[in-house]
């Protein structure tokens, strides 16, 4: 059994469709989705169905699925709407539209549904997810990372923040990782990796590498952590499109990395 995590699909089921391949993703195996499946691409629809189909997957609910909720729940809210068509909405409408009545209740009533954070112990190690981040300094932290710990230091943290968060979060320590190199490190998308490695108080690695190509950022990793980097930032740029853009995948179990570029009409 192997677990992974992603970000940012934004509509890419082709896309999607082959990380999946490449994974060789099976019954067994846990699949951690951080939000933002929604919007720009081409069949957010298809993204939705799949999602909600896998065995195993565990979804968290982004800024983009916040917009599209917004939109859906205020028709009548002009901000509303112009907020979610500008930012890539209007594929996602056409999508519902086609749906037939109880399959398009059933696809909003479980995006409303979805949590905004998650944790999963790896060897020991908590993860801590969510789809834009933590707000260091916010919350008690706990004594224990057990899961209890990581339960009440999450809920915590507000709604808002773990959806929207950009800069308070990238550009500071979290506080959560000891000199030892014990205790948790935060796991996110949202911020494109680019964007994030400018805002970066301490970035590990360069967030394009050497081909040109948009790939997983490690953070903070420094003598105070023990070198554990305490942030990954695992939006690969999909929402970018063709040319640029592709999804990375992680896997907890041994740090391994997937990509996978978008292609022309994806």
């Amino acid at each position: 059994m192997a677990t992974y995590v992603l970000s940012d699909i934004h509509g890419r089921l082709a896309t999607f469709d082959r990380m999946l391949e490449q994974l060789a993703f099976g019954d067994d195996d846990q699949l951690f989705v951080l939000g933002d499946m929604v919007d720009r691409g081409s069949d957010p629809v298809g993204v939705l169905r799949h999602i909600r189909a896998l065995p195993n997957a565990r979804v968290l609910r982004g800024n983009h699925e916040e917009l599209m909720l917004d939109a859906l729940n205020h028709p009548k809210d002009a901000l509303a709407q112009d907020n979610w068509a500008r930012n890539g909405g209007i594929s996602t409408a056409l999508g519902l539209s086609s749906c037939a009545d109880e399959e398009r209740i059933e696809l909003i009533d479980w995006i409303s549904s979805l949590p905004t954070y998650a944790y999963i112990f790896i060897d020991g190690r908590p993860y801590l997810f969510a789809h834009a981040g933590i707000r260091p300094g916010v919350g008690r932290v706990p004594s224990l990372w057990d899961e209890k710990g990581c339960e009440s230091y999450l809920a915590s943290q507000s709604s808002e923040d773990l959806i929207w968060i950009r800069e308070d979060f990238w550009s500071r320590p979290t506080g959560l990782v000891a000199q030892d190199g014990t205790g948790p490190v935060v796991i996110a998308g949202h911020t494109p990796v680019v964007f994030a490695e400018k805002l970066c108080d301490l970035p590990n690695n360069a967030a394009i590498n050497e081909e040109g190509f948009a790939q997983i950022l490690y953070c903070g990793r420094c003598e105070a952590t023990g070198f554990v980097a305490d942030r990954i930032d695992i939006d690969c740029c999909g929402a970018a499109g063709a040319g640029f853009g592709r999804l990375g995948t992680l896997r907890l179990d041994d740090g391994a990395e997937f990509y996978e570029a978008v292609r022309d009409g994806e």
